[in-house]
């Protein structure tokens, strides 16, 4: 429950580099630090405020931003749930110089990857972050030879991927199981889906879509290889789960400690 520093401060600390961690930029008091390094260029990934111009003037190159979508689709703070979310079939890393605005600023390298079917928030996200790595290495030696040419983001695509919100990973059982499987692979690692049985909290860490049928919310089986629930079209197949206080676990081992039987229904979600 201690704090611990993350990998990039304790790489500096061990670099003997300066570190200044200000609790807000808001504050002119905070900038002098930042002003002081006489930097060439400020790089910035997942800070999740908003710079203020002011800030973004002091580097002599300007600010670039490792923004883990495909530009203009998916600006703001959780770019990589809402793609999953959406179903995308594609996403990708723009590196961007920052503006104001919300990752309006214009791009300056961009490269896709494909979303796999069974990708989680967490196994895309590292994904990106070594593609996001690589891109910011060629961005900065292009820039440093004066070889990066920026490209204003079109009007036409732009879409808001909006901070979680808690309440979005309770599984409504009315929805469809493709819709469930990317609410579940979506909200994986942070928070965890929920759904609740007989009173009783469940996280749902992994599921995929099943080939049955049923009233939505009804166990049509519970076996070792998972527990199939009946959704508003299809079925989703649960083959991770966690109940309050104890571990994640796979079904066989889940249903030793929680039982559960077909025809039983989970707890519909509050409209």
């Amino acid at each position: 429950m201690g704090l611990r520093p993350s990998p990039v401060k304790e790489l500096a600390l061990q670099r003997g580099l300066a570190m200044h961690q200000p609790a807000s930029l808001k504050d002119e008091a905070s900038w002098g630090p930042i002003r002081d390094a006489r930097a060439d260029v400020m790089v910035v990934a997942a800070y999740g405020l908003i710079l203020p111009q002011a800030v973004l003037d002091i580097p002599r190159l300007g600010c670039l931003n490792i923004h883990a979508s495909l530009l203009p689709r998916w600006r703001g703070a959780a770019p990589i749930q809402r793609a999953l979310l959406a179903g995308d079939s594609e996403t990708g890393v723009t590196i961007m110089r920052m503006e104001a605005g919300l990752d309006t600023g214009p791009m300056l390298l961009k490269e896709s990857l494909s979303v796999a079917a069974d990708d989680t928030a967490g196994s895309l996200h590292d994904k990106l972050a070594s593609l996001g790595a690589r891109l910011i290495v060629a961005a900065l030696d292009r820039l440093e030879r004066g070889e990066l040419a920026e490209e204003r983001q079109p009007a036409e695509g732009v879409t808001h991927a909006a901070k979680l919100d808690k309440a979005e990973a309770a599984l409504d059982w009315r929805l469809t199981a493709a819709e469930l499987d990317r609410r579940v692979r979506a909200f994986n690692p942070q928070p965890g889906a929920r759904a609740r049985i007989g009173g009783q909290a469940l996280k749902v860490w992994r599921a995929e879509p099943a080939a049955a049928c049923g009233e939505p919310g009804t166990v049509l089986s519970a076996e070792g290889d998972g527990i199939v629930v009946a959704c508003g079209k299809g079925a989703l197949r649960l083959t991770e789960l966690q109940k309050a206080g104890g571990r994640r676990l796979p079904p066989s081992d889940f249903l030793r400690g929680f039982a559960l039987r077909a025809g039983q229904r989970f707890d519909p979600v509050a409209d």
